[in-house]
C-alpha cells in the first residue's frame, strides 16, 4: 500500500476543557499518513487516482477551525472521519495531533493523541419479527448509514423466513447489508447495540421475537473469538435467513474461516 504524508501542519484554533481555551486560540500540530494505492496515478499522472494532499490539509484545517471541542481525542477522530469522507481513495488514516501550548504548569514539549483507522468491508444480517417489520429494517439501515464511520454500500432484498431456534413465534423479515466502515469490530458492535436499543430491542428471551436484530457476519477477513464477539458469526452458514440475502449481495466473498465462497455455502 502506498501512502501520502503530511508533516507538522499547524492550525490555530480553540479546543480544550477550560473556558479560556475556548476563546483564546492555541496551536494544534497535525501529522498524517494517508494510505492508498496510487499506482494508477503514477501511470495516468491524474490526481483523481491518488490522495489530494492539498484537499487533505484543507479538510483538517476546516474541521479544526470551524468547531470547538473539549478533547483533542474528539478533534483527531473528527478530522480522521472527515478525511475518509472527503476522499474515497483513502484506505487508511494514521493521524496525530499535538498540543504544544496545553495548559500544564510543568516543563514539557507537547502532548499528543493519535488514531489509526482502516477502511474495511463488513456484512451484517438484519431481522425483525415484531411491529412494522419493513419500516423497522429500513429505519435500521438508515440509522447505520447515518452513523459516523459507517457507509451502507449494498442492501439485499427483504425475505420472509420462519423463526429460528424454536422459541420465537412470529414470521421474520430479513435482509443483509454490505457496509464500508472505519470503526473497529467492537466499535461497530457498540453502535449496532445502540441502534437495536433505539428500536426497542429487548433480550429477555434468547432466540425470542424481537423488534430488531443486527448481527455482524463478516468483518473483512478478520477471525475474532471473544466471549461477546465472534466473527465470522457462529453457525451463520446453517441459517437460510442469513445466507439467502448474503448470497445476493456478496456471492464471491470468501469466508475467512471456511475458505469457500458465500455462493458455495
Amino acid at each position: 500500500m502506498n501512502k501520502v504524508s503530511i508533516k507538522n501542519l499547524t492550525v490555530s484554533a480553540c479546543h480544550g476543557l477550560h473556558d479560556f481555551e475556548k476563546v483564546n486560540a492555541q496551536r494544534f500540530v497535525f501529522s498524517a499518513d494517508l494510505y492508498t494505492d496510487f499506482y494508477s496515478a503514477a501511470q495516468s499522472d491524474d490526481i483523481q487516482n491518488t490522495v489530494n494532499y492539498s484537499l487533505a490539509c484543507k479538510t483538517i484545517y476546516n474541521v479544526t477551525t470551524q468547531n470547538t471541542f473539549n478533547l483533542i481525542e474528539k478533534l483527531v477522530y473528527e478530522c480522521a472521519f472527515a478525511l475518509f469522507e472527503s476522499q474515497p481513495n483513502i484506505n487508511r488514516v494514521v493521524l496525530t495531533v499535538e498540543k504544544p501550548d496545553a495548559p500544564i504548569k510543568l516543563d514539557f514539549e507537547s502532548v499528543s493523541v493519535s488514531v489509526d483507522l482502516i477502511k474495511e468491508k463488513a456484512y451484517l444480517s438484519l431481522g425483525s419479527s415484531i411491529g412494522d417489520k419493513e419500516q423497522i429494517l429500513n429505519g435500521a439501515i438508515a440509522a447505520l448509514n447515518a452513523t459516523r464511520g459507517i457507509k451502507v454500500k449494498k442492501v439485499s432484498s427483504f425475505i420472509k423466513t420462519a423463526p429460528y431456534g424454536g422459541v420465537a413465534q412470529n414470521e421474520f423479515l430479513n435482509c443483509a447489508v454490505e457496509i464500508e466502515t472505519v470503526l473497529s469490530p467492537r466499535q461497530l458492535l457498540s453502535n449496532i447495540n445502540k441502534i437495536e436499543a433505539d428500536f426497542l430491542r429487548t433480550r429477555e428471551v434468547r432466540w425470542g421475537d424481537r423488534t430488531l436484530d443486527i448481527d455482524v457476519i463478516f468483518y473483512g477477513k478478520r477471525i475474532i473469538l471473544q466471549d461477546d464477539l465472534i466473527i465470522p458469526h457462529i453457525d451463520y452458514h446453517n441459517r437460510d435467513f442469513v445466507l439467502i440475502p448474503l448470497k445476493e449481495i456478496a456471492p464471491n466473498f470468501i469466508c475467512p474461516l471456511k475458505k469457500v465462497k458465500v455462493s458455495d455455502l
